[in-house]
């Protein structure tokens, strides 16, 4: 063959390789390491690795700030995949809350829904709290702003009439750090929306005597009628140290999200390498133990699907 006839069959498989040859390397937006979303992008990067000889795409884990965060991170392309609460989803898709300021978002796209996610709140045995309204005058962690516990706090906070003049201190410490400081006695109450079980939570019930706080009422009862990505939830007895009976409260589910702009064949490979074999994606963390392919296509998922989602879930028959 000339030179010339090898110049045209280089361009020619150039111009055929399919679009995912142009994006090896994809970067999933997580939280904070003792979360359930960084072991989340973990275990997604796992199966991707696991399949790597069919793709050739390199997955990677990055701990961030959170949910807003990477919404945020995945508009504006540095991100490729996040994952972030459904209510954080359904804010950004619309320009809504905590994410009016950037504007909608019609370039969002869902990948997948994953585990559910109580929000939950941890007080010192001490500090005489059993409701959330008992949270009234006492030194709260209300989560570093760009999390989801952050943005929850906030609309539970604003629906009952509160503002943070109604703690008698207010930190905004990350994730990580939240149970140490409600264990060295530095604040009285912290929340987290989160999967359980949670090493965070672990923590905090076994470091010191700490308990699970019920989030219910009429109010809550009326956040979850208005919202479709809230739904109720029960945390049950049992599962941490000193909360012996199922704690009521509320919550949204974890989702994965990404951008228009990420190549359908991507999307589709990290779909495919998920759900091809759910029984041992299941078994990378407790809190995906009951889940189910059906809901995880189909739940909580605000922005439209990403086509690559898309394709495989009609060839897997899990949407119509």
């Amino acid at each position: 063959m000339n030179m010339k006839a090898i110049g045209a069959a280089i361009a020619l498989a150039m111009t055929s390789a399919p679009a995912m040859a142009q994006q090896q390397f994809v970067s999933i937006g997580t939280g904070g390491v003792t979360g359930v979303y960084y072991p989340t992008g973990g275990a997604i990067c796992r199966m991707m690795a696991k399949t790597r000889s069919e793709h050739g795409i390199r997955c990677a884990v990055e701990s961030t700030g959170g949910s807003v965060y990477n919404v945020n991170a995945v508009r504006s392309g540095e991100l490729e995949f996040g994952v972030a609460q459904s209510d954080v989803q359904f804010k950004a898709v619309h320009g809504e809350g905590s994410l009016a300021e950037q504007g909608p978002n019609p370039d969002l796209r869902s990948v997948f829904s994953i585990h559910p996610e109580p929000f939950t709140v941890v007080a010192r045995a001490d500090a005489g709290i059993t409701n959330f309204e008992d949270l009234k005058g006492k030194r709260v962690n209300v989560g570093n702003p760009g999390s989801g516990q952050r943005d929850t706090m906030e609309v539970l906070m604003g629906a009952l009439g509160w503002t943070m003049d109604d703690f008698s201190l207010v930190s905004e410490l990350q994730a990580a750090e939240q149970s140490q400081a409600l264990c060295d006695n530095n604040i009285d109450a912290m929340v987290y929306t989160v999967g359980h079980p949670s090493g965070s939570i672990q923590e905090a019930t076994t470091a010191c005597d700490s308990v699970l706080v019920n989030v219910s009422g009429p109010t809550v009862d009326q956040l979850v009628a208005e919202h479709p990505y809230y739904r109720l939830a029960t945390i049950p007895g049992g599962m941490y140290r000193g909360t012996d009976s199922d704690v009521q409260t509320f919550g949204v589910g974890a989702t994965l999200v990404t951008s228009a702009s990420v190549p359908d064949d991507v999307v589709y490979a990290l779909v495919k390498a998920v759900f091809s074999d759910l029984d041992q994606f299941r078994g990378l963390h407790p809190a995906f133990a009951n889940l189910d392919p059906k809901e995880m296509a189909n739940d909580g998922l605000s922005a439209p699907l990403h086509p690559g989602a898309e394709k495989y879930f009609r060839e897997a028959g899990l949407i119509e």
